[in-house]
C-alpha cells in the first residue's frame, strides 16, 4: 500500500486508513488539554478507590482510608429523626387507639407514619393503594367487608398476630374444609348455585333449592343460616358482591371443591409497638374501617 493512500494532500495530514464510501478520516492528534484531562481522571479514579469504598470483595468491599459510609450517614439521619419524634412516638405506643382523638398529634403522627409502614411492608400484597389483588386472595382494605372485623381493635390484632401463620400462637385461625371428597360434583355445583343466589347473582333456581339444604347442613355453622358470615371465625359474608377469590360460578365451585387458606404474617414480631399502631390507624382511616 503506497503512502499516497494514507496521506491527505489537501490538509497534509495522514489518514487513519479507514474509508467510508470515499470519505476518509484524518489522523489528527488529540488536543493536549484533552489528553491531560484524561490522565487526570485516571489519577483521580485511582485515588478515589483508595480513599472511598470501591473494590468488591467476597464479603463487602474495601472500606477506603477515609472510612466514609453512606449507610452510616443514613443511620445518623434516621437516629436524629427518631430522637425528634421520640416523645410523640412513645405517646402513640402507649395510646388506646379506640379513644385517641383524630385531632391528637399522636393520631396525626400515626396516620402519616403508618402510610410509610404500609408501603414498606404491606403494599406488596395489598397493593400500593390498598385495593388488594383479588386473583391472589389479598383483601381490599378500602371497602367495608372485613373477614375478621374492621374496628381499630380488630385491625390492630390482625396486624400484630397475623392470620393462619405458624409464627404466632395467637394468630387468627380458621380453615374451610375442602369438599372434593365429601360432596359429589353435582352437590358442589348445586351449592354454588345457592351461594350465587345469596348475592342476587344469576343462578339456576332448581339447583339452588338443592344447594340450600346442603348449605344448611354443612356451611351455615360458619357462614350463618343467611350466609352473612361471622367475623369471629373469619367466615366471609356471602350475600354481598365482594369476593376475595372471585364470585363467578367457576370460582365459587373451585373454592367449595378445594377450599382456600390465605396466610398473613405476624407483624408484632417485626414492627415496633408504635409502628403497629401507626399502620392500624392508617388502614382504618382509608375508608373501610368500621
Amino acid at each position: 500500500m503506497s503512502d499516497n493512500l494514507h496521506h491527505d494532500e489537501v490538509t497534509g495530514v495522514d489518514t487513519t486508513g479507514h474509508d467510508w464510501d470515499g470519505i476518509k478520516e484524518l489522523n489528527n492528534p488529540l488536543p493536549r488539554w484533552w489528553l491531560w484531562c484524561f490522565y487526570i481522571t485516571i489519577v483521580w479514579g485511582i485515588l478515589y478507590t483508595i480513599a472511598y469504598p470501591a473494590w468488591p470483595l467476597v464479603q463487602g468491599a474495601t472500606a477506603g482510608v477515609l472510612g466514609f459510609s453512606t449507610r452510616a450517614e443514613v443511620a445518623v439521619d434516621i437516629a436524629a429523626v427518631e430522637a425528634q419524634n421520640a416523645e410523640v412516638s412513645a405517646q402513640l405506643a402507649s395510646a388506646d387507639l379506640s379513644t385517641l382523638a383524630v385531632t391528637d398529634p399522636a393520631h396525626q403522627y400515626g396516620v402519616a407514619g403508618g402510610a410509610a409502614v404500609f408501603r414498606a411492608n404491606c403494599s406488596q400484597c395489598h397493593g400500593s393503594g390498598a385495593a388488594g389483588v383479588q386473583a391472589a386472595g389479598y383483601p381490599n382494605l378500602l371497602d367495608d367487608a372485613w373477614l375478621w372485623g374492621g374496628s381499630l381493635e380488630a385491625i390492630e390484632y390482625t396486624v400484630r398476630h397475623g392470620i393462619r401463620n405458624e409464627q404466632d400462637f395467637d394468630a387468627r385461625w380458621s380453615e374451610m374444609p375442602a369438599y372434593e371428597e365429601v360432596f359429589t360434583a353435582e352437590e358442589i355445583a348445586a351449592t354454588a348455585e345457592y351461594v350465587l343466589s345469596l348475592s342476587g347473582s344469576d343462578h339456576d333456581a332448581a339447583a339452588a333449592a338443592v344447594g340450600m339444604e346442603i348449605f344448611a347442613g354443612e356451611c351455615s355453622s360458619c357462614h350463618g343460616d343467611a350466609g352473612m358470615g361471622d367475623p369471629e371465625l373469619g367466615a366471609p359474608n356471602l350475600t354481598d358482591a365482594i369476593w376475595l377469590y372471585g364470585g363467578s360460578r367457576d370460582k365459587i365451585i373451585e373454592t367449595i371443591t378445594y377450599s382456600r387458606f390465605g396466610v398473613m404474617p405476624a407483624w408484632g414480631q417485626r414492627l415496633s409497638e408504635a409502628e403497629i399502631k401507626a399502620v392500624t390507624l392508617y388502614v382504618h382511616q382509608l375508608g373501610g374501617g368500621e
